[in-house]
Order: C-alpha cells, then sequence, then structure tokens
C-alpha cells in the first residue's frame, strides 16, 4: 500500500440509520471512482467503541481497495452534530446514541493515524445537494434546493455556490413534525392506518402499488403531505431548480406527477424539478466537496 496519495483524491463517507457506505471519489475529475467501494452494516445501538471500530475498519478497507492511505476523509452525518469542531450531539433519535459528546474527529484520527484536520464533516442532507450542485442533475444552477425522502426528511439550500442544511423536517404539520409524515415512517403509516396492516418499510408499500388500491391511496396522502411541503420551502427560497432524492424517490411515478400537479395549481413559478441523478454517490461527492481544492 502506497503511502503517497494524490490531493484530489478524498474519502467521501455517508452515515445512515443502520449502515456506512465510502467511495472514493475525484475532485479534480467530479466523479465517484468505480470499482472502489464500501458499504457496511453498523449497529447504531451498539457501544461508542464497536461503533467507531466498525467506521475505522471501513475505512481502512477503502484503503486496500485503494492500495493507498486516503488521509482526506469527508464525511455526510446525520444531525444533531457539531460539524466543525466534529462532536456527535445526537440523542432521543434512536441511533447512535453512545457516540453523544464524543470527539468523533479525533477519536477516529487516533485509531486510523492521520492528523485531525483531514477530516471533515457535514449535514447528510446538505451533502447531498451538495454532490448534485457540483456534478450531479442540477449542475449549473446558482439557486436551487434539494431534499431526501427516506427515513427522514433532508432539506437544504444552495445560493450562489454555498450549501447549508434547511433544517426543515422539524416543521409543524397537523400537530408532529412533518418528518413523520414525509418520510419512510409516514409512508408506512399511510398504509396501516387505511388497512390496519403494519409493513415494515417503504419497499414493502412499492412492492403492492399498483395492484393493492390501499398501497395506490398510501402513495396518494404521501403526494399531499410532501406538496404542503414543498410548496412552502419553493415559496420561502425561490429556487430556480429542485432536486429530489433518496430511498423513496426511486418510486418516483408513484408520487411525483401528483406533487407536480399540485405545485402547478399553487405555486405561480414552479422550479425545475429533477430526480438525483448521483442517488446514493452524492452524500459521499458531497462530503469529499468539503475538502475543496
Amino acid at each position: 500500500m502506497t503511502k503517497n496519495c494524490p490531493e484530489h483524491l478524498v474519502a467521501g463517507i455517508d452515515i445512515g440509520g443502520s449502515h456506512i457506505t465510502i467511495g472514493l471519489i475525484d475532485l479534480k475529475k467530479k466523479e465517484c471512482i468505480e470499482n472502489i467501494h464500501v458499504r457496511d452494516f453498523v449497529d447504531s445501538h451498539a457501544t461508542a467503541e464497536e461503533i467507531l471500530a466498525k467506521w475505522a475498519d471501513a475505512i481502512k478497507e477503502l484503503w486496500v481497495q485503494s492500495d493507498a492511505i486516503i488521509k482526506k476523509i469527508g464525511f455526510a452525518m446525520p444531525g444533531p452534530f457539531d460539524y466543525p469542531n466534529g462532536i456527535c450531539l445526537i440523542k432521543g433519535f434512536n441511533k447512535y446514541e453512545s457516540l453523544y459528546g464524543m470527539n468523533i474527529r479525533k477519536e477516529l484520527a487516533e485509531r486510523l493515524n492521520i492528523e485531525p484536520h483531514n477530516i471533515l464533516f457535514r449535514n447528510d442532507a446538505e451533502a447531498f445537494l451538495e454532490g448534485e450542485v457540483f456534478c450531479g442533475s442540477i449542475k449549473g444552477y446558482s439557486n436551487s434546493i434539494g431534499i431526501t425522502l427516506g427515513t427522514g426528511l433532508g432539506s437544504a439550500i444552495c445560493k450562489n455556490g454555498k450549501t447549508v442544511d434547511a433544517e426543515l423536517s422539524v416543521m409543524d404539520y397537523h400537530g408532529e413534525y412533518i418528518e413523520e409524515s414525509v418520510s419512510t415512517r409516514g409512508l408506512v403509516r399511510n398504509y396501516f392506518r387505511l388497512t390496519n396492516k403494519q409493513l415494515k418499510d417503504a419497499k414493502a408499500v412499492v412492492a403492492l402499488y399498483p395492484k393493492d388500491e390501499n398501497a395506490v391511496k398510501s402513495f396518494e396522502i404521501f403526494a399531499k403531505d410532501l406538496s404542503w411541503f414543498l410548496i412552502r420551502f419553493i415559496q420561502k427560497e425561490d429556487p430556480e431548480a429542485l432536486v429530489i432524492g433518496g430511498n423513496i424517490a426511486q418510486a418516483w411515478e408513484m408520487f411525483m406527477p401528483t406533487v407536480i400537479q399540485h405545485l402547478e395549481r399553487e405555486l405561480n413559478v414552479v422550479p425545475r424539478i429533477v430526480k438525483s441523478a448521483l442517488m446514493e454517490n452524492a452524500a459521499l461527492i458531497g462530503g469529499a466537496c468539503n475538502h475543496s481544492l
């Protein structure tokens, strides 16, 4: 394994509720290098030592695949998190509770034997949008917004090259956070309320579509809830483009035509609306982009 790694190669890392995904990002070519990819299950309820060891081992596996020690590392990390200082503040979200208050930058730097300043963090929704603006479906737009639809609802804003987390998942909607409706939880809950049957996840609802009329109805409710959210997000930011990613975006045809109809009816100007071109790689690339050339 060579120690000499070009400055433009960065390990982009996405931390999910049950996994770690790592790609080798070439910031010059603006791409995720093919066939160098690590994805591993992580028990987010494990001890801090077990989680950190798992993350460090996954990074070392990328080094083996790359035949190089990639010292620059960029994390796309769910919040709450002190991103500039690398301190985990996740508490009360049923994941990574054991890391609360820990300096993740310092802990990983010690395990990997690299300088702490080489490890950078940013919000996962922010990283997703950054990746799409950098080399994805909305490349070239100076004013854009992005959302991720999955286990939660991520939202971010990019204006004049600066991308920030919009933190809109906690908007009030019928007395609860909008994320409870516009997420995997919301879609599964829709189906449960219609049938009294508890499905495992969004994929289970998708599998029943379109033969099961309750699956169709579940997506109709989801589309209505998502439209309510997007109308307010778009009115607030007046973007040129909106990019949508996350696992639920894979079922685009099941809800987005209805959403677009709602937006066209309620908004004077509808931005360009596109599906993520990079999908899972968007957050990896956006995380790596913290190490700007």
